[in-house]
């Protein structure tokens, strides 16, 4: 029987992470869920299984392997059996609506499909055959690992496609080999140093990169990752607090929730040592509520994308440093900032952020166009660089400062601004626990929504005192919560659906 230390040696894949991990600490807790946890050598040993029975059922390697299921132990081990078996795992969030996951199955064109049993109904009537998850487990729990696949999977395989939220009409996949992705843990991990002692609270869908990468990250670090996605939001902190976590990621509005929860609970805190953030900007209130509820805590600020995983990470021992910067560039890796003309801006010049390393994907599935418009070939010819469409700037140390996406960045009444800096005015209003944006177009003035003790007029007030007249909205509306994304964010489209279809305040 092959022992994991021979695959881990022998081939450089995803699943290579996890079986070094199997062979330097077998014994200690690799993921946890609410029906149990699994040590690093059963997870490796499921999947080995989980990849047997891709083998057994006609999945060749890379065919692609479409998974629709909440974000579980099984998940985790579909996840590391594609990369054993040389597939490609393409995960779909479970909230994913049928108009959506139409495009995604005539993008992926998958060999098979695993839906969990609430969705299987729906889903078999856009792809025949797709195969109800819990029974596919039951089958691969009955599968021996005899190790006798061979390991298919090189570098360069595509490990797996994340579809993404993005301007185009299709679906949109990022192609992530395992050779990119592998770099992007690495990197990451030279930076936020996960421990053996950690545990790692993911409430985040692994369709998302900010979840799949937990996995690996916690993987390489031989930490304990608490899978809780799907987890009442009333049982946050408990669950928090039972498991022992340590490292926690977040998006503002989980860390809002989190804080909150914290402040009117009664008992002790959880041993939390380090907060990651992405996705948007926490605001400055939110950061001193965590650092007050959790003692001593980091709280870490990243920017990245899909396109190239992590972009940047203020290192942990920095986090009170440089107000308002994402940090550094990853380790062994280049960040530019160009003009419209792909000229560098000098320091402390705003413009484009363009990115150059060995965690640059390759592009997008099958959109030839597309990939090209985004990853370019830089003048050097070294490799791809990615143009991300976000804007922001460097200091003279090589710190990063984000500005805004190109959508975000706009002119009204001849002033340039972005809507990043008009919600983190409105946040520093005490009465304000949540703010979003809208711009303007040619049928709509500047708008702002906010979660907020204050009436409309009251928040436009405190806001001129904060802002120039230019950049204080034409709208303003009070509501009870802010639309969310599935990953957390802010939902731009439904907060412009909500603008169109109220009156002005």
């Amino acid at each position: 029987m092959q022992s994991f230390s021979d695959v881990s040696e022998n081939c450089e894949s995803i699943f290579s992470l996890l079986a070094s991990a199997a062979a330097d600490a077998p014994d200690s807790y690799a993921v946890r869920d609410s029906g149990g946890r699994w040590t690093y050598v059963e997870t490796a040993s499921y999947s080995e299984r989980f990849a047997e029975w891709l083998d057994q059922h006609g999945v060749r390697p890379g065919d692609r392997v479409l998974v629709q299921a909440k974000s579980t132990r099984e998940l985790v081990a579909m996840f590391f059996g594609c990369a054993r078996h040389g597939a490609t795992f393409v995960p779909v969030n479970p909230a994913m609506r049928e108009f959506q996951l139409r495009g995604v199955l005539r993008s992926a064109q998958p060999q098979a499909v695993l839906v969990a049993p609430d969705g299987l109904e729906a889903v078999a009537a856009l792809a025949p055959g797709a195969y109800d998850a819990s029974q596919v487990w039951r089958e691969v729990e009955e599968t021996p690992a005899d190790g006798g696949l061979t390991a298919a999977a090189t570098p360069d395989d595509i490990a797996a496609l994340i579809f993404t939220s993005g301007s185009t009409a299709e679906p949109k996949a990022v192609v992530t080999p395992h050779r990119q992705a592998i770099f992007a843990t690495r990197a990451i991990q030279a930076v936020l140093d996960y421990r053996p002692d950690d545990v790692v609270f993911c409430r985040f869908p692994m369709s998302w990169d900010y979840g799949l990468y937990k996995v690996l990250l916690a993987t390489v670090g031989r930490s304990e990752l608490v899978l809780a996605s799907g987890e009442s939001d009333l049982l946050l902190l408990p669950r928090m607090r039972e498991t022992g976590v340590t490292i926690v990621p977040v998006v503002p509005s989980l860390a809002t929730m989190i804080a909150a929860s914290a402040q009117r609970d009664s008992g002790p805190p959880p041993p939390v040592r380090m907060i990651t953030n992405t996705g948007a900007a926490l605001p400055a209130a939110t950061i001193d509520a965590l650092r007050e509820v959790f003692p001593g805590v980091r709280v870490v600020r990243q920017f990245g994308q899909t396109e190239c995983k992590r972009v940047s990470i203020m290192p942990p021992a920095e986090d009170q440093q440089r107000p308002g910067s994402v940090g550094r560039p990853l380790p062994g890796t280049e960040v530019m900032i160009l003009d419209d003309e792909g000229r560098e801006v000098p320091t402390g010049g705003v413009g484009e952020i363009v990115v150059r390393g060995p965690h640059v994907m390759p592009g997008y599935w099958r959109a030839p166009e597309l990939s090209a418009n985004t990853f370019r070939v830089g003048p050097d010819r070294s490799g791809p660089q990615l143009h991300t469409g976000d804007y922001g700037w460097l200091d003279s140390e090589g710190y990063l400062y984000f500005e805004g996406r190109r959508d975000d960045m706009f002119k009204r009444k001849g002033i340039r601004m972005s809507t990043l800096e008009i919600e983190a005015a409105v946040m520093d209003i005490p009465e304000v626990h949540a703010a979003a944006v809208v711009p303007p177009s040619e049928s709509r003035d500047l708008a702002l929504y906010v979660v907020a003790d204050l009436t409309p007029k009251r928040v436009l007030w405190e806001l001129s005192r904060r802002l120039e007249p230019a950049k204080v909205p034409g709208v303003c509306r009070v509501v009870e919560e802010l639309p969310l994304t599935p990953h957390g964010k802010n939902s731009r489209a439904d907060l412009v659906t909500m603008l169109e279809g109220g009156s002005d305040e």
